[in-house]
């Protein structure tokens, strides 16, 4: 049977676990913005040091295209050409979220087609970074570069 004393005790306790529960939630609300930053930045630059390299290495991103990438539908040449154009031009846009949704889901289409084109030869590890970084350009594609983007910053200059 629950007397009045405890009822009260109870009630201020589920209380307390709500008003907890709200002070929770607004953290992890503030910290959105500084976790989407974080996560745009990091594929963003994965992918820019790659295409770097290929640029550096032309002569041997070519040879890989010609004989370990084989990308469906695409002359390796024009499939070298595109996949490191894409590398280096989308990262700077997933980065600054300009255009965040354009520059994350041309990543991701780039990511699944560097992991479908070599998976063969592919160890585990190197599998599961592909798809870290698959989900972390999804989250950006679904929710947006979120509040610290040019693009949010844009939303609010046209609102004000």
């Amino acid at each position: 049977m629950t007397t009045p004393a405890s009822a009260v005790a109870a009630a201020r306790g589920l209380d307390a676990a709500r008003r907890a529960w709200r002070g929770l939630e607004r953290i992890l609300e503030w910290l959105q913005a500084p976790a989407l930053l974080a996560a745009r930045a990091y594929v963003a630059w994965v992918f820019f040091l790659s295409g770097l390299q290929s640029l550096r290495a032309w002569p041997a991103t070519l040879w890989l295209y010609q004989n370990c990438f084989h990308v469906a539908l695409l002359p390796p040449v024009v499939a070298a050409v595109i996949g490191t154009a894409g590398e280096v031009l989308l990262p700077p846009l997933l980065a600054l979220g300009l255009f965040g949704r354009f520059g994350a889901l041309g990543l991701l289409v780039v990511n699944a087609v560097a992991l479908l084109s070599y998976l063969h030869a592919l160890q585990p590890a190197a599998i599961m970074f592909h798809f870290i970084w698959g989900i972390l350009l999804l989250l950006v594609a679904l929710w947006g570069p979120g509040a610290w983007s040019v693009d949010a910053w844009r939303a609010r200059r046209r609102r004000a």
